[in-house]
């Protein structure tokens, strides 16, 4: 068992160039005819439920529901599916001898799709007792959870991590261990089952049997030598990101700045780079399917490893072709990231509840302070008093900044004006009050302008965008009013009359999205959401997505640049995130830092078109 990482090592080289083909051909399989039809199915299946899912509890009630158990198993199924395929070909190439590494390729990806029957029935069987083990255990934690902590805010848990969050992370932990422990008991059991339905076409059950038969007396060494070769697989693509990324990157800032050599070593750069990444890729998915033929071969057959290839084995003239492809596609594709980069770019600043970082959040103090940290919007959370007024507060209880637990809509405005919202943060905010939405509209008045992020209660939408809306027409009423009594040269201190087309509304329901467009359709409406589940949303029907930064993608700037809408991420205070969000071509970015996300663009500006190609550059690498 000692020697097992090096027998891979060696089958990988000698059998590398079959290897290269069967990924190649499976890839473009899978590309084009298995991922499409994967994909079809399980959108077909997510339209079904007609309601979009935007945020981790629609996503938690889609799945709890019958259909969505469905979409979910057949989600699964259908990935591990993929998975076995290709490593039961991988796993073929490795041991079947051919002299023509092309042939032998084809051969494997036709003799894989016969073992099709075979091959579901392991992923039934093998992934369907892992997902019955975990059953239990998730509903064991659900309740756990429910018992310790569910009566409390989940904002103010995930915030201030009070002891109860620790009870339950105490009393999760060792369940969480047990399942583990028991789930890789089952893997190791299993790893051969996948090499022994390929190789000796067994059925499904077979399979499992022989595999237990064939690993008996032998699990501790084999679990020791799987996990020490995967955590190699694993640990690769982040040594060799580093690589880059502190060697060969900064080479590309002693360079000239002149287009005509900075463009081509840009170039060359991410050709390498793309290269590196398919490498990668190729190896940790062969060396897994390695891995468990070397395993088979030494406890089945008393071989160390697969049999290297005839002498006289030769590529033939297709490998030529195929490899010149691959080389062609990283040009390609470092062309065209190098082609996609814009040279300047204009984004919007979103105080995320003022400059809460230099201030308590929600308060008039944070909202004066984003304005002179230059945001040019100031983002706040209302919600609804019991007596029907609109004040800014997040969460749903006080418990957080005041250490009452009563929930604020219990609560009638003169009740909450006695408490102090400021001195949680610090001695110079004593006495901050939580302000109303009139007074946070006269705040930013001729200054800023609001994005006002509604937080209805269960029961109280309607109740909510009525109050809001009717906040909105008092202050144009009042601005305007203000315009008719000052002179000229000081109108611009009443601020835009238009106050509806300067001030932005945010949801995190599109329920509460269609309430809004159903009676100010010209309102803009950003649509808040912590993720996007395929094929559920309507992305007509809002003026701009905001998303959490880390769920942005390229994709999701494609789709809002065909269909028309903005993308806001959220919520951004790194500057080297910032400056990736800007790169990837965000229009705005919420955050608790204004004044940083306000001098990182200033900065920007000043740079030269090399030095922006390079910032561009290496921001695209660190995605």
């Amino acid at each position: 068992m000692t020697s097992l990482g090096v027998d891979v090592l060696r089958s990988l080289r000698e059998h590398l160039r079959p290897l290269v083909a069967y990924h190649l051909f499976f890839t473009l399989l899978a590309s084009s005819l298995l991922l499409p039809a994967v994909a079809w199915t399980l959108t077909s299946l997510l339209r079904r439920f007609d309601r979009p899912v935007i945020t981790n509890a629609e996503l938690l009630n889609l799945l709890l529901s019958p259909g969505g158990i469905l979409w979910l198993l057949a989600a699964i199924g259908l990935t591990f599916l993929l998975l076995y395929l290709q490593q039961a070909g991988m796993i073929l190439v490795a041991i079947k001898r051919r002299d023509n590494h092309y042939r032998l390729a084809f051969i494997a990806l036709w003799q894989t799709l016969r073992r099709l029957p075979a091959l579901a029935g392991l992923v039934v069987l093998q992934v369907g007792a892992h997902l019955l083990l975990l059953l239990p255990v998730a509903l064991l934690l659900g309740w756990l959870y429910e018992l310790i902590i569910g009566g409390l805010d989940p904002y103010y848990v995930m915030r201030m991590r009070p002891p109860a969050l620790w009870y339950f992370l105490a009393a999760a932990a060792p369940v969480a261990f047990a399942w583990a422990l028991i789930a890789a008991w089952l893997y190791v059991r299993w790893i051969l089952a996948l090499p022994v339905a390929t190789l000796e076409n067994l059925s499904a059950p077979a399979a499992l049997k022989r595999s237990r038969e064939l690993t008996r007396g032998q699990r501790g060494k084999v679990a020791l030598v799987v996990i020490s070769v995967l955590l190699v697989i694993v640990a690769l693509p982040f040594a060799t990101s580093t690589l880059f990324d502190r060697v060969f990157t900064p080479m590309l800032w002693w360079l000239p700045e002149r287009n005509a050599v900075l463009i081509p070593a840009m170039l060359a750069y991410m050709t390498g780079y793309v290269l590196v990444t398919l490498a990668i890729t190729f190896i940790g998915i062969a060396a897994n399917s390695l891995l468990s033929a070397c395993l088979y071969l030494r406890l089945a057959h008393r071989e160390p490893r697969p049999a290297p290839p005839p002498p006289d084995a030769h590529p033939g003239r297709l490998a030529w072709g195929v490899e010149l492809a691959v080389l062609l596609f990283a040009v390609a594709q470092a062309w065209w990231i190098v082609n996609s980069f814009e040279l300047r770019d204009d984004v919007t600043i979103i105080a995320h509840r003022g400059s809460s970082v230099a201030a308590p959040e929600n308060t008039l103090a944070a909202i004066e302070q984003a304005i002179e940290d230059r945001a040019h919007y100031v983002e706040i959370d209302v919600r609804l008093t019991a007596d029907g007024e609109v004040v800014l507060y997040h969460d749903r209880s006080l418990q957080r900044l005041t250490g009452d637990p009563r929930n604020l809509q219990e609560m009638t405005l003169e009740e909450l004006r006695t408490f102090d919202v400021g001195s949680w943060f610090g001695d110079a905010f004593v006495g901050e009050r939580i302000p109303t939405l009139d007074e946070a509209f006269a705040a930013v008045r001729g200054s800023s302008a609001l994005m006002i992020d509604m937080k209805p209660d269960p029961g109280a939408e309607a109740a909510l965008v009525e109050a809001v809306l009717a906040a909105l027409q008092r202050e144009t009423e009042a601005r305007r009013t203000c315009l008719t009594r000052v002179a000229p040269a000081e109108a611009s201190r009443c601020g835009n009359p238009n106050v509806a087309g300067e001030t932005r509304l945010a949801v995190m329901s599109a329920s509460v999205l269609e309430m809004i467009k159903e009676r100010e359709p010209d309102l803009r409406v950003t649509l808040l959401a912590q993720l996007v589940m395929p094929g559920t949303l309507d992305r007509r029907s809002f003026d701009a997505l905001g998303l959490r930064h880390n769920r942005i993608t390229e994709n999701e700037i494609r789709l809002a640049r065909e269909l028309g809408y903005e993308v806001h991420a959220w919520t951004v205070n790194d500057r080297a995130r910032m400056s990736q969000m800007i790169d990837l071509g965000v229009d705005a970015i919420i955050t608790d830092h204004p004044d940083r996300l306000a001098e990182l663009i200033e900065e920007r500006g000043e740079l030269s078109d090399g030095a922006i190609l390079l910032v561009k550059l290496r921001n695209w690498l660190r995605r």
